[in-house]
């Protein structure tokens, strides 16, 4: 008997395993940043993305009143 799995596991609301995040936003650029930390909010950082289950972690953003907008954003 093969012990090696070829099926695909999907995650479960009741496995998931959250990490929090401290983000540091001092002279980050607005869009570059937002995008990274929604890429982390929704979990497509994890090989264990679902997009039907919340697998997303914490963040928190400190320094978010320094954050360089470019262009005419302001």
């Amino acid at each position: 008997m093969n012990t090696l799995s070829y099926k695909t596991e999907s995650a479960k609301k009741e496995t998931v395993e959250r990490k929090w995040y401290v983000v540091d936003a001092e002279g980050q650029t607005a869009g570059r940043l937002f995008s990274r930390i929604a890429h982390v909010l929704r979990g497509k950082h994890k090989p264990s993305f679902t997009p039907h289950v919340d697998t997303g972690d914490y963040v928190i953003v400190i320094n978010a009143d320094k954050i360089r907008f470019t262009g005419n954003k302001l």
